[in-house]
């Protein structure tokens, strides 16, 4: 269960180094998660991603952040906590500052990278709580070599709604680098067409993309994780789907306001 909302951040996924025309300071969109629980799809958790301007002595940065909260109602079976973000260039959505913040059933964790995209390297703190909780947190810093262009997992769920979908043939697929654990992962994704589907927010065309991640045991099946991205400007992911070893589940959106286009 404490991979879930992990692996719903990572279904919405894909890069893209175009300029960021997709959305502005001050979007709002919301979700609920959804998970298979005994042969039931049952809604445990709300997704919330926003946008916002920080303005810092040498800067204006765009603040990119993702929380996840599970219902009240299901707090004494696994309650969730989480939130990540990311301070990335307005314009080009390059990251200089990744934070992940995950209380998990229990589970603590605490990530911060710091990127130096001249060096190819990512400043790195991990903050977990001991396996004997007398004895507190421990912390661990490194420096992470990366290759240019690797990406935090915030980053990349905003950088690909400024993909040029709309250019791209029915089987096209591409595949991208995300820094996460203090590993480089690679995510891919493949162009399976439009499908146009009823959503909480009204009837959208969609692209349909297939994701996969490359030497990981996390998403199973083939085609049985997919993304729904609305065909327009605004690229809104309005509906996820995903399969892991433990089961199954759907990501759908409730609301979106604040949108650029």
């Amino acid at each position: 269960m404490k991979k879930i909302i992990a692996v719903l951040l990572l279904s919405i996924s894909a890069v893209s180094f175009a300029q960021n025309n997709a959305f502005q300071a001050g979007e709002k969109l919301s979700f609920t998660a959804s998970y298979n629980m005994s042969g039931l799809l049952t809604d445990l958790a709300e997704v919330r991603m926003e946008t916002s301007e920080v303005k810092t002595s040498s800067a204006t940065l765009l603040r990119l952040k993702c929380t996840a909260t599970t219902y009240s109602k299901w707090d004494n079976f696994f309650k969730i906590r989480d939130i990540y973000e990311s301070y990335v260039n307005p314009k080009t959505l390059t990251p200089y500052l990744y934070q992940r913040d995950i209380d998990e059933g229990g589970h603590y964790k605490f990530v911060k990278y710091t990127f130096n995209h001249k060096s190819n390297t990512v400043k790195s703190l991990r903050r977990q709580k001991s396996k004997n909780f007398d004895s507190g947190f421990w912390d661990r810093n490194d420096v992470v070599k990366i290759n240019p262009g690797t990406k935090d997992l915030v980053t990349t769920i905003y950088h690909i709604r400024n993909l040029d979908i709309h250019k791209a043939p029915v089987g096209a697929s591409d595949s991208f680098k995300v820094l996460f654990d203090n590993e480089e992962t690679r995510i891919s994704f493949t162009l399976l067409g439009k499908e146009t589907i009823n959503t909480n927010i009204g009837k959208k065309e969609c692209y349909k993309l297939a994701i996969s991640i490359s030497g990981k045991d996390v998403l199973k099946g083939n085609n049985a994780n997919i993304l729904w991205l609305t065909a327009d400007e605004n690229k809104i992911p309005v509906y996820a789907k995903f399969r892991v070893a433990v089961g199954s589940g759907e990501l759908k959106i409730k609301s979106a306001t604040g949108l650029k286009n």
